[in-house]
């Protein structure tokens, strides 16, 4: 099958048919949810992954994420024999007619891109890669890797990109928690090929699963740069309202109302600030383009500045812990921290910001007693540092004084009287998320945002 040489109704006959092939490399949140798109929309679907387990679970159907919505698709799809994974990525390739690498892409230690699993999943598509197939890069990547990594990987097969095979970058852009129907209906979808043959019919197979349809750039380096450039302005926007908050804590007012004001001009779009920036996006874009400016002599003073904002927020909050237990008199602080997902209501914790509280924490020589998430159940890192992590929140603040609120899970939306409640003991609160609703401060308590002022009980002889 020709799919490349195809002009835009052969494609869409083949599509009706039912005969496209997709193969996804990665089974992660961004993989499975865009294998289950493919699948949504029709077309027979392979899952590949290095993971065992993640591979078995498909097999029989089950979703190898926690991710609503994906493991019906999983079963239909399954049951109607459109469904298969393997760990055989150089079968799955000659199995398919399009490829899509999905893997997760990092950083080394010393800030240079990790880019070793998506060279791993080109180096089996290429040994199982045919002429007219079609391969298409969507996990983040420094600009120019498609070209410069991706495509002499694949043309080690013998065929030539853009002669023999086509080649684009598409970048996925979901959320966890929504990730299906953002890619089938929340947004448009970004594509730029190496030449205009692979952008066309990129276009035209992504238009079947794009509700919002699809936009087409000139090349792969734009569409790899405007992934980066969403991220990077969430960045610099989080570091602005870190910095915004500071201020008006230190002024004795609420940066809340300050935004909710500020926002209502058309021109503002001032974002919430918070602990920190976690997970395997936005903490790592800036550092992708950082590389590169760095790589053609650039300097990206603001997103620099931006980030390294962000990574100092666990270390303004342990501030926090430390000053309220001084304004109380609190001589042994023991904390609680409510949080390890890097966001609310998702049970992702990579890169998350709380564990660089904890680490802040102990640096500031106050103990942390116990972590709270309703959503994850164990974690190698924590129990590492002997920190109990419990999805029970009277549980998790028996025994301290201070609790830090890192993640805006919805089970902390609560006043402070009944946060205050759980536990007679505890003294203060350190709302990192504002999500607490703070209704009253009985004597001898404190609570305090990262941009909200300090309330003390004011009948409190220790408050200052």
């Amino acid at each position: 099958m020709n799919l490349i040489f195809m002009n835009e109704e052969e494609i869409r006959k083949l599509f009706r048919r039912g005969e496209l092939v997709v193969s996804v490399y990665g089974l992660g949140f961004v993989g499975s949810s865009i294998l289950a798109a493919w699948l949504l929309a029709g077309a027979k679907g392979i899952g590949v992954d290095i993971d065992e387990g993640k591979v078995e679970n498909l097999m029989e159907g089950r979703s190898p994420i926690n991710e609503p919505c994906l493991e019906d698709v999983f079963k239909v799809a399954k049951r109607d024999g459109r469904l298969t994974a393997t760990t055989d990525g150089i079968k799955a390739s000659r199995d398919s007619n399009v490829k899509i690498i999905a893997v997760p892409t990092l950083l080394r230690g010393n800030g240079e891109p990790d880019l070793s699993a998506v060279e791993s999943a080109a180096s089996s598509i290429a040994m199982g890669l045919k002429k007219g197939d079609l391969v298409i890069l969507e996990s983040s990547v420094p600009p120019g890797t498609t070209r410069s990594v991706l495509k002499p990987i694949l043309e080690s097969s013998g065929l030539k990109a853009g002669k023999d095979f086509g080649l684009a970058y598409s970048p996925e852009r979901i959320s966890e928690g929504r990730a299906l129907r953002d890619i089938v209906e929340s947004y448009p979808k970004i594509v730029g090929g190496i030449d205009e043959r692979s952008t066309n019919v990129a276009a035209v197979l992504y238009s079947f699963i794009a509700k919002k349809g699809v936009i087409k750039v000139s090349s792969d380096i734009v569409a790899e740069f405007e992934k980066l450039a969403e991220g990077v302005y969430r960045d610099v926007n989080i570091a602005l309202a870190n910095e915004l908050a500071d201020l008006s804590r230190r002024m004795g007012i609420n940066y809340d109302e300050v935004r909710r004001a500020a926002n209502s001009q058309p021109y503002s779009h001032l974002h919430k600030p918070g602990t920190g920036v976690g997970g395997l996006c936005i903490p790592i874009y800036p550092r992708f383009l950082i590389w590169e400016a760095s790589s053609i002599g650039i300097q990206l003073h603001l997103v620099r500045t931006a980030r390294e904002l962000n990574e100092d927020m666990p270390r303004v909050v342990a501030g926090l812990v430390k000053e309220g237990s001084k304004r109380l008199g609190i001589d042994d602080p023991v904390v609680a921290i409510l949080g390890l997902a890097f966001r609310g209501d998702i049970a992702d914790s990579r890169l998350s910001p709380t564990y660089d509280l904890i680490k802040a924490l102990f640096n500031a020589q106050i103990k942390v007693k116990s972590v709270h998430d309703p959503l994850i159940r164990y974690d190698e890192m924590l129990s590492s540092l002997g920190v109990n992590l419990t999805e029970d929140l009277k549980e998790a603040l028996k025994g301290v004084n201070v609790a830090v609120i890192s993640t805006d899970h919805s089970i902390y939306r609560m006043t402070l009287t009944e946060l205050l409640e759980m536990n007679p003991s505890l003294s203060l609160v350190v709302d990192g998320r504002h999500v607490i609703e703070v209704d009253s401060v009985p004597d001898g308590k404190a609570y305090v945002g990262v941009g909200r002022p300090w309330i003390i009980g004011r009948t409190s002889s220790k408050a200052t």
